[in-house]
């Protein structure tokens, strides 16, 4: 199966502009069976399933991440899109 290469996931910041994060595809699956992705830090993990359902995945102690609004495509990873 193709997977989507890389996301943004946007999280809406209560009283500021919202907060976008570019993740990458890795090679590991989450508990949910679905690809993996994390930003070039390796801090912001997450489990997108194909249909851009969105599992945050803690990548420390202590850590709990917030959902984000939503996971979009980089459109250059979309076919037929700019």
């Amino acid at each position: 199966m193709v997977h989507t290469e890389r996301y943004e996931l946007i999280f809406q910041m209560s009283g500021a502009a919202d907060d976008v994060v570019r993740v990458r595809l890795t090679d590991r699956l989450g508990a949910g069976g679905c690809p993996v992705y994390e930003d070039e830090t390796g801090i912001v993990r997450a489990e997108i399933s194909d249909r851009g359902e969105v599992r945050m995945l803690a990548s420390g102690g202590h850590q709990v991440p917030g959902a984000p609004l939503l996971a979009r495509p980089l459109s250059e990873d979309v076919p037929g899109t700019l």
